[in-house]
């Protein structure tokens, strides 16, 4: 019998990083479900991910991540769509120009970057371990150097700046993969986190009026996107995926976060907190 055709899942793959991940691995023979949160932009999306990978099977689905609803709602079409996931990369990320809550109430980047990827990877966990090997990516950031989190103001407006939050977020990213990959052990499934490079794309209009003229001035000499999601695709189609199991990777090799990034005991507290936020059982 032929082998069944591997399924990845990309979110928030309608521009940047995110739809050139979606391209690589279309072009490396995946189905690919590209997410996005704007139906028209996420049917664009498409269009050019089939154009420029030469595939038929580039498909879409649209979710808000400021909803955990709508996060549910998309994990519930993917497992409806496919019988397997043999990748799932968590691309999808903002940086907010202002406080915002989301529609469930939380501080939105930490919604969007960290709360909807810890719903989403969880709720196709067991598609996931079905497939195996298959594998989890994250797209993390070194923003995260210098970030700290304190639990109980997670989703709060406590000290609160476009790249403080920012930071937070990605320090829950690497936290979080680090939990999921214990989780993982012996299961064929493997978890990643990565630092894609300061990469020329247009989150950083986000990082309010200061910073965000900043990262205009600078994008010009800032790494190319598809160089940016060379290391998604790398993570995700690495014929062995085992050394880089709950690691944080830059370019192809691991590399060391910053100290509250490797502190186990509150990737332990971080998941509990998010499973209680999320409504997940702890």
């Amino acid at each position: 019998m032929p082998e069944a055709e591997p399924v990845a899942l990309v979110t928030g793959a309608t521009a940047g990083i995110g739809l050139e991940t979606a391209i690589g691995l279309a072009r490396a023979g995946m189905r690919v479900i590209l997410h996005g949160r704007d139906p028209l932009r996420t049917e664009e999306a498409r269009y050019i991910a089939a154009d420029q990978s030469g595939s038929t099977r580039v498909e879409p689905m649209v979710a808000e991540f400021g909803s955990l609803a709508a996060v549910r709602g998309l994990a519930e079409k993917v497992l409806a769509a496919h019988d397997r996931l043999d990748v799932l990369v968590n691309n999808a990320g903002l940086i907010a120009p202002r406080f915002r809550l989301s529609e469930d109430g939380y501080e939105l980047t930490v919604a969007v970057n960290h709360l909807a990827p810890f719903l989403l990877t969880n709720l196709l966990l067991d598609r996931l371990r079905a497939s195996a090997p298959s594998r989890i990516v994250t797209v993390a950031s070194m923003a995260h150097r210098g970030a700290r989190i304190d639990l109980p103001t997670l989703t709060g407006s406590q000290d609160w700046a476009p790249l403080k939050a920012y930071g937070r977020s990605k320090l829950c990213n690497i936290l979080f993969t680090r939990a999921l990959a214990r989780r993982l052990e012996g299961s064929g499934v493997t978890a990643t986190c990565l630092h894609p490079g300061i990469v020329a794309t247009k989150i950083g209009k986000g990082a309010g009026n200061v910073a965000g003229f900043g990262w205009r001035l600078i994008k010009p000499l800032l790494t190319r996107v598809d160089k940016g999601a060379a290391t998604s695709i790398f993570l995700a189609t690495v014929p062995d995926p085992t050394p880089f199991h709950g690691k944080y990777v830059i370019g192809r090799r691991v590399h060391m976060p910053d100290a509250p990034a490797l502190d186990d005991s509150l990737a332990e507290a971080l998941w509990a907190e998010s499973a209680r936020l999320v409504g997940l059982p702890v």
